[in-house]
């Protein structure tokens, strides 16, 4: 059974080139995830909300599972002072997306800024959320970059 949600159909409507994977419902981090479907850790990406200091929409910072986001890389990179972390509940309320589910793919047109640490081109193909947990989407890195409009950049470390 394939799934077919939002981000399934959008990328249909696109003709992008993926491949969808059922993973198990509960709540799977990226490391998981990896291990679930046997993947080098680094290739499947972990979305991350982060807040910017003066009220705009908060960003969605894409990175490799087992890397974290650099705060003073990210700000730097943006021309922001400072960047935070929101809590689980927060990202949660922010997005309408349950933590294991958000992805810049399914927030497309909600106007977030995307960031994609420049780490992922080590990949020609990632995997990141399907936009609801259970679902892991493979796709080419530059389709999610120009799907996304986002902009790459070094913003975690491993």
């Amino acid at each position: 059974m394939t799934v077919i949600n939002n981000v399934t159909r959008f990328l249909i409507s696109r003709k992008v080139r993926y491949t969808a994977f059922e993973t198990p419902d509960e709540k799977l981090g990226a490391w998981e995830t990896a291990q679930f479907l046997g993947l080098e850790p680094d290739s499947v990406l972990k979305t991350i909300v982060v807040t910017r200091e003066k009220p705009k929409k908060p960003l969605l910072v894409v990175i490799p599972g087992p890397y974290t986001v650099d705060l003073k890389l990210l700000a730097s990179a943006l021309g922001e002072k400072k960047v935070h972390l929101p809590t689980e509940r927060e990202a949660e309320q922010l997005t309408g997306l349950q933590a294991g589910g958000i992805s810049p793919l399914a927030l497309i047109n909600k106007g977030f800024q995307v960031v994609i640490d420049s780490s992922a081109q080590n990949h020609s193909e990632i995997h990141v959320s399907g936009g609801q947990r259970g679902l892991n989407i493979r796709l080419a890195v530059n389709d999610l970059v120009k799907l996304t409009n986002a902009r790459v950049a070094l913003v975690s470390r491993p």
